[in-house]
């Protein structure tokens, strides 16, 4: 039905020429638009009910003090149903690491929470289908654990800001009780809040997405990102490191990149890097990491994500 409608303003309304650059542009931005923004929603709000019960005193709890292993798989999985944006990225590390979370089990949080995001898996779901979005799941996951053992192995506590082992937030009132209704209440509410601070992202991106299935020849793409060519991997994650975008915003773009025929494995990697090691979220992280741990934080997200992309190009 959303195709039909797409088609209709695009041919019947706007009475575009059919087959012509322009209108294949924006039919793809019309159906994206509506049925990514519908999507987000009904996602938005169920996952928002699941997140009523982990506020974040309670993941600091259940981070603080685990073995360094087992806590990385832990604070992995905890990144996908909690909230994190570059915005927060500061208070939540101070937080943590005040709780006495180890810094190797923070990073694997810290890195999972933005690229494991569960609204791009279902939408990724929607777009794909299940093993598309089960490979990004379990890559992200995989990527966060690795990055976030490996830190914490390099013992680099030393290269954290000295104020952030300072800083006394003080312990936060942690609403435990709340009943079905509140819980229904707080999800609207949060719906709403994060449509407004994400809509635009998503827009642009849609619009990106529309020129390039619209306007880049196949043959552009294929040619310096294609299967042929061995160093497609890191030309996407060098493109997508200058971006910035939550996973779900990228959506639009990556769908264009597949339908372009740019391999699972690339497009994957250029996901990965947009939404964890853009320059925006470096700038922010800048705040409580010193420059050697930065350096080492995106050195190592720069190869587990470069290698993420080698191996399912391989396999796919």
């Amino acid at each position: 039905m959303l195709k039909e409608l797409s088609l209709y303003i695009t041919y019947n309304l706007l009475d575009l020429q059919r087959g012509s650059r322009l209108a294949d542009a924006l039919s793809f931005f019309i159906y994206d638009t509506i049925k990514i923004l519908l999507l987000l929603t009904v996602i938005i709000f169920m996952i928002s009910v699941i997140r009523s019960y982990f506020p974040p005193e309670r993941t600091k709890r259940i981070l603080s003090y685990k073995k360094e292993f087992i806590g990385n798989i832990l604070a992995a999985l905890l990144g996908i149903v909690t909230p994190f944006c570059s915005c927060s990225a500061v208070p939540l590390f101070i937080g943590f690491v005040e709780a006495g979370v180890p810094l190797g089990v923070t990073f694997s949080f810290l890195i999972s929470s933005p690229m494991v995001n569960e609204v791009a898996v279902v939408l990724l779901w929607g777009l794909f289908g299940w093993k598309i979005a089960a490979i990004y799941l379990c890559t992200g996951l995989l990527v966060a654990m690795i990055g976030g053992f490996i830190i914490g192995k390099l013992k680099l506590e030393k290269w954290v800001e000295e104020y952030v082992y300072k800083f006394h937030s003080g312990q936060a009132q942690e609403v435990t009780k709340q009943t079905f209704k509140e819980r229904l209440e707080y999800a609207k509410l949060n719906t709403v809040d994060i449509l407004r601070r994400v809509w635009l992202y998503v827009i642009v991106a849609i619009g990106i997405g529309g020129f390039i299935h619209g306007y880049v020849p196949q043959d552009f793409l294929v040619r310096y990102a294609g299967p042929k060519n061995p160093f497609a991997v890191p030309v996407a994650v060098a493109l997508g490191v200058p971006l910035y975008s939550n996973a779900a915003g990228v959506i639009p773009i990556v769908y264009a990149l597949m339908e372009k025929g740019i391999s699972t494995g690339t497009v994957l990697a250029f996901m990965m890097a947009v939404t964890a090691l853009s320059v925006p979220e470096m700038i922010i992280l800048r705040k409580v990491l010193k420059v050697p741990l930065l350096v080492v934080f995106a050195g190592i997200m720069t190869v587990t994500i470069t290698a993420v992309g080698y191996i399912f190009n391989a396999i796919l």
